[in-house]
């Protein structure tokens, strides 16, 4: 990924060299910082960006569960994103908003620290590497998500993501190109950046949000589509056996998309390629997002 010329910061664009922060920012020392992954997709008649009003209401919400106090009215960010992506000249492009305490004190008191708010865009193909179009290899994590009451899971929250951290490396250690966590009762939760879905007995089953996942929007996308291209889907628990006897499994998210997962722990899923359920999902995602199709949801929001 290389940087890109302007990022928006506290209010102007500024060069990406300026967009700084002080070394005894609270953020730093403590992860106090509240992010959002967002992606803008090429259309013929220019970018638009993928379900932006989600992505900021999730922001908000982050926010609000670590009392961290945005400075901006949802308007302003909502036109800072789109500003910010003409200014790089992108014609596709990943966005992260950020807000996070700067310094005021090396204490826990937030309400000495001011918020600080950026957004950065970089050019960014596909988040797995080109092969995950056709499925990766993927192995069970030894570290487990957080147990409720530990970290609000629910929320993008930059310093309980060293767990995602951690799980992610593990993969790297082991060979795989991605792993899968279980959530502290042994049941699988979700990739480090991405949630899963499982092809079951004919029905496509996912993790529910109290198995500690992030209520991911590319996720209630997928729930949208398996609706329309009638698809049985549900939210259940979902054990470690079923990852690998099931039928087909896919990731989702915003970076990831939709990305199916060829082998787990060395055991292939399925046949070991690409299933027809997924597809037909993957197929009907990229058509709305890629410009092929109407937007029948309102998912894109054009940059100019």
């Amino acid at each position: 990924m290389k940087k890109t010329e302007h990022v928006w910061f506290d209010g102007q664009l500024v060069p990406w060299d300026q967009a700084t922060v002080h070394v005894a920012s609270h953020a730093i020392h403590y992860g106090t910082s509240v992010f959002e992954g967002i992606r803008a997709y090429e259309l013929p008649a220019g970018p638009a960006v993928f379900c932006l009003q989600e992505h900021l209401e999730r922001l908000w919400a982050s926010c609000k569960v670590l009392r961290l106090e945005i400075p901006y009215t949802y308007q302003e960010l909502y036109q800072a994103v789109l500003d910010t992506i003409r200014a790089n000249g992108h014609r596709s492009c990943y966005i992260r908003p950020v807000v996070l305490k700067g310094w005021g004190t090396l204490g826990f008191k937030l309400e000495m620290c001011p918020s600080h708010v950026s957004i950065i865009t970089i050019e960014m193909g596909t988040f797995l590497g080109p092969e995950a179009l056709e499925g990766v290899d993927v192995g069970v994590s030894s570290w487990r998500r957080m147990a409720p009451g530990t970290y609000p899971a629910a929320a993008k929250i930059g310093g309980q993501y060293v767990n995602s951290l951690l799980i992610a490396r593990e993969a790297v250690d082991h060979g795989y190109t991605e792993s899968i966590a279980l959530d502290i009762n042994g049941h699988v939760s979700e990739g480090p950046g991405e949630n899963i879905f499982v092809l079951w007995r004919g029905e496509l089953l996912t993790p529910p949000l109290t198995s500690s996942i992030l209520d991911g929007i590319t996720r209630r996308c997928v729930f949208t589509l398996a609706a329309e291209l009638g698809i049985p889907v549900r939210e259940e628990m979902v054990s470690r056996e079923m990852l690998y006897l099931a039928d087909e499994l896919f990731f989702c998210g915003t970076a990831a998309e939709l990305t199916p997962i060829r082998s787990v722990d060395n055991i292939l899923v399925g046949q070991g390629k690409r299933g027809p359920v997924t597809t037909k999902l993957m197929d009907a995602f990229f058509d709305i997002v890629e410009g092929r199709v109407p937007d029948r949801h309102n998912w894109l929001t054009p940059v100019n």
